[in-house]
Formats: C-alpha cells, structure tokens, sequence
C-alpha cells in the first residue's frame, strides 16, 4: 500500500518538477544585451526597452533603463539576454513623456543580436 502511494505521488510530482527544471537548457540562443538610450541628447531614464524576435513562436526580451539611459535585457528573470538573430526594438516610457511612435508601436528599430555580447546604443529624437 505504502509503495503505491508513494508511485502515484511520485507520477503527480514529475510533471510539476520538469515544468520547474527540465526548461532550463532548452529554449533559443540568447547573447546577451546591453546598451544605452538618449532622447534628445539626453538619458531617457525609465524607459522599456523590448526586443521582439522577427521570428515565430519566441518570446520578446525585456529591460529597463536607469538613471543614465543603460539597460540589460532579461529573457527570463534568470537568463539574460535575447534571442540571436534580427529582433525588432520597441522604446516606451509613461505619459506624460512622449517617445514618438517610430520607437515603439510603429517601430522602425532593428537589432541583430550575435552570440556573446552585444552593445546597441538608441539615439532617439522627439521630431
């Protein structure tokens, strides 16, 4: 009886405990990412910046700038980095500053991220 119990909890376990752990070498070629952005001339503090792979079925890569206007791009809240290959940059920030719709909803950015690490610098102008 006691062997049964503990073959079935086991067999509900496993799932759960491969959902936890089994992903973590799986998923795209990350390099890692970092950069900084300037609107105007100047740091756009508290800006997203997201990269969105051109291709199919991967998630985008998230970061935040400081202070200076640099971020760091996390796939995952434990893997950094974005996924290698041609990714579209979307730049937002709360009203009331305005980044203007070329840098994120409509966004004409583009960065092609290499294994290893990569600096992309935005330079953005509010015209």
């Amino acid at each position: 009886m006691l062997k049964q119990s503990l073959t079935a909890a086991f067999a509900l376990l496993m799932p759960v405990a491969c959902l936890v752990g089994c992903g973590d070498s799986s998923g795209p070629e990350l390099g890692k990412v970092s950069g900084t952005v300037t609107l105007d001339g100047a740091p756009l503090a508290g800006a997203t910046v997201e990269f969105h792979p051109q291709g199919e079925g991967v998630r985008p890569s998230f970061g935040a700038t400081d202070a200076d206007g640099g971020y760091e791009l996390m796939f995952l809240r434990d893997k950094p980095g974005a996924p290698v290959g041609m990714n579209t940059v979307m730049i937002t920030v709360d009203p009331p500053q305005e980044v203007p719709a070329k840098y994120n909803k409509s966004s004409e950015l583009t960065a092609d991220v290499k294994s290893g690490s990569n600096q992309f610098d935005f330079n953005l102008t509010s015209e």
